[in-house]
């Protein structure tokens, strides 16, 4: 069905009142947020001049990153950045802290652990969870003695 050209022209008249006022409306929104935003912020300008509030802060860890204690298991020098663990790992009889520097550094599987102490791979789990249970109480220990 072939339309006239006064249809044709009725449509694109229409459709750009439409439009018109479809950006009308988003103006009017956008103007909405823009003065709810500028309502609820605080020009920074306020806060310099009220009091002084530092631009950055500096955490404590990052002052003295090079603080390093060495401890040597299985042979290897392992440095840690954590002085009590470094002294609950050194407490540790050579075994457990054995399994633990597998486990742990040496990226070893239990089966992997297992099969070095001749076990299978559930009694390597044993044996990686019962060092992790003296490590913790030794670590409660320091903790204890430091409060």
């Amino acid at each position: 069905m072939p339309y006239t050209e006064a249809y044709k022209e009725h449509i694109m008249y229409t459709f750009n009142g439409f439009c018109k006022t479809v950006i009308r409306f988003a103006a009017i929104n956008a103007w909405r947020d823009r003065s709810r935003r500028r309502q609820k912020e605080i020009s920074l300008e306020y806060l310099t001049e009220e009091k002084f509030y530092p631009f950055s802060t500096t955490d404590k860890y990052f002052l003295d990153p090079c603080k390093q204690y060495p401890v040597t298991i299985c042979g290897q020098r392992v440095i840690l950045t954590n002085g009590e663990l470094a002294e609950a790992l050194s407490s540790l009889p050579e075994k457990k802290r054995e399994i633990i520097y597998l486990y742990f550094f040496g990226h070893y599987t239990q089966q992997e652990i297992g099969e070095l102490y001749g076990r299978c791979r559930s009694t390597a789990w044993h044996h990686i969870h019962s060092a992790l249970q003296m490590l913790h109480k030794e670590m409660e220990v320091l903790f204890r003695e430091e409060s």
